[in-house]
């Protein structure tokens, strides 16, 4: 499938899989190819997004809202991580929590696969773009597989930023009548 990917849609993915190694996740998800979408600038995909006001800053807030907050639980039993972090720095040096085993495992190293539903919304692009008549896959067929009900974070923030399914077809096949995909 990959090799039908235009190479904008192939760096959302090299993007997706750094953002996944970024935030120590074992998996790339729907919500780091909604991110590698925002960061290929010009790409059909980016460009629908930034029409509809969604941008990084805005899920990078809703990611935010989204995830729990471990250092605010430690907290609420009176453990100050930050103080954590210095002493352990401190009596072991710079970066010491980085280098333990716990550290590493989280952190995999080369190729991280994609988890169940950022595998299926890979699968729908390439659904959506036969759908097209498009011989490609690009960034916008990307976005309309992230897009799908039930197709996790990624789908959860754009739907409550209003970025509809239906709404963002008519976007795509409106760019059809336009010039060149990526």
């Amino acid at each position: 499938m990959f090799e039908r990917f235009t190479d904008p849609a192939r760096q959302v993915v090299v993007i997706a899989q750094q953002e996944a190694r970024d935030r120590h996740q074992d998996r790339i998800r729907t919500e780091n190819l909604l991110l590698g979408l925002l960061a290929t600038p010009g790409s059909p995909g980016e460009a629908l997004l930034r029409a509809a006001g969604v941008d990084r800053a805005v899920v990078e807030a809703d990611l935010a809202r989204a995830e729990p907050d471990g250092a605010a639980a430690l907290a609420s039993l009176g453990i100050d991580l930050d103080e954590v972090r210095r002493r352990i720095d401190e009596s072991f040096g710079p970066g010491a929590l980085d280098r333990t085993r716990a550290a590493r495992g989280r952190r995999p190293p080369g190729h991280i696969p994609f988890d169940r539903l950022a595998k299926k919304a890979l699968e729908l692009g390439l659904r959506e773009a036969i759908r097209l008549g498009h011989g490609y896959i690009g960034t916008e067929h990307l976005l309309l597989g992230l897009l799908w009900p039930d197709g996790g974070t990624a789908q959860e923030i754009l739907a409550a930023h209003g970025v509809t399914q239906d709404g963002m077809r008519a976007a795509v096949a409106e760019l059809g009548r336009g010039s060149a995909s990526g």
